[in-house]
């Protein structure tokens, strides 16, 4: 065989062993720019909406859509969603002081997550059958503006994951605003302003630390502890929150925010 020959048939082994591979290396390029193209779907998807959020109020939250979507599957004709909207000016210092004392005393502190809350509820739930929970007001503010109820991990990472971006984009003001007017207070009642009107016949301008200290008490669990008709443990739990809000320093708490 001469050279020439010998050449051209390593030319085309090579050729050949190019071909042959082409696919798989086409495919494991596919596969990365896949996951690349819905990494970054993803971050755009979750972050825009947080940072709309940062000025704009929300026109509903996921609790709120998956409550309208439940009582519709349970043929509830009677369920009402009432929420609306009302901005920082117009909410009564004792209500914004009253959740921070009932849910979040450090929230003026952390970056959106409670480390030594969450190891003592850890080191709880591990020996008693009563689950409790660690939840700043930031990460609450999370989960019920984008996710949904449930204790799984995959849901606790996406929280923190939303906790996080929302601690990034948004001041303490505005999260403690967007709490107060998407938390729960009742069956459909999101928000302190409707709260506020329909328990006690007032604008949530209006709300005195007795009232505010009650709306507060609810919050764990606003399907079964009721404003309208305060349990004892509601009635403890509301003296508890007032002695907690003078020892927060009073609305003088808030100029730290």
């Amino acid at each position: 065989m001469s050279a020439n020959d010998q050449g051209r048939d390593s030319l085309f082994s090579i050729l050949e062993r190019i071909r042959l591979l082409r696919p798989n290396t086409f495919k494991k390029l596919s596969i990365t720019r896949l996951i690349r193209r819905t990494l970054l779907i993803f971050l755009a998807a979750s972050i825009i909406p947080v940072a709309v959020l940062r000025w704009l109020p929300p026109p509903a939250t996921m609790f709120m859509t998956l409550a309208r979507f439940e009582a519709y599957r349970k043929g509830d004709k009677d369920f009402q969603l009432r929420y609306r909207w009302t901005p920082w000016e117009e909410i009564s210092p004792q209500a914004k002081l009253a959740v921070v004392a009932a849910e979040d005393q450090l929230f003026a502190e952390h970056l959106g997550f409670d480390f030594h809350a969450m190891e003592k509820a850890f080191e709880h739930n591990r020996s008693s059958k009563r689950i409790r929970g660690a939840s700043t007001i930031s990460q609450q503010t999370a989960k019920n503006l984008f996710l949904y109820p449930g204790r799984s991990y995959f849901r606790k990472v996406l929280e923190a994951y939303f906790t996080a971006w929302i601690e990034l984009l948004w001041p303490k003001q505005r999260i403690l605003e967007m709490y107060l007017n998407i938390a729960q207070f009742g069956k459909g009642i999101y928000g302190v302003s409707e709260a506020s009107r329909i328990f006690f016949g007032k604008p949530a301008s209006q709300l005195h630390a007795r009232e505010s200290s009650l709306l507060a008490a609810v919050l764990p669990n606003p399907e079964l502890l009721r404003v309208d008709k305060p349990s004892p443990y509601v009635q403890r739990r509301r003296l508890w929150i007032l002695r907690q809000m003078q020892r927060l320093g009073g609305s003088d708490y808030l100029n730290d925010l």
